[in-house]
């Protein structure tokens, strides 16, 4: 699953226009023009596609943290050089402000079945023995289950 995947689910799923896309990179920390964002949501076969990095998205996840929580007080944090799907699932988690049951509801929208404890596993530090790395497969259900619980409300 690609980082452009990741973006393209998330613009559709609240519905934002190119001017919110644009707010949104720039409360993460990252100003981008309307020609990045529209290069970045074009599909692969597009000659105009642009591959997202990394650190472009974990400021659009900042961002989109920032527009749903709040801005926190102090310096705001700096987007990640490297990011992975259980930091992508973690933001998320943080900006919609989700516990682990609501999570799991999620997943069950798209009969995608996980336990509590698989669950944990994602959001454990790497260090530990537990820690398990999040696979796309799970992402991508996450995502979908997300565009069905979202998509339409405002």
């Amino acid at each position: 699953m690609t980082k452009n995947d990741i973006l393209r689910r998330i613009r559709y799923t609240f519905d934002y226009g190119d001017n919110k896309m644009i707010d949104l990179f720039g409360s993460g920390g990252q100003q981008v023009t309307r020609a990045e964002v529209s290069d970045w949501l074009k599909k692969e076969d597009d000659p105009e596609y642009k591959e997202l990095g990394d650190e472009q998205l974990a400021a659009f996840l900042n961002g989109f943290i920032n527009e749903n929580r709040g801005k926190k007080e102090g310096p705001q944090p700096e987007p990640e050089k490297k990011l992975n799907n259980n930091i992508i699932l973690r933001k998320l988690k943080i900006a919609l402000n989700l516990k682990d049951e609501d999570i799991l509801d999620i997943l069950d929208l798209v009969d995608f079945r996980l336990s509590k404890h698989e669950l944990s596993a994602f959001f454990r530090n790497p260090s530990q023995s537990q820690y398990r790395p999040l696979k796309d497969q799970i992402l991508r259900n996450f995502l979908h289950g997300m565009q069905l619980k979202y998509h339409g409300k405002s």
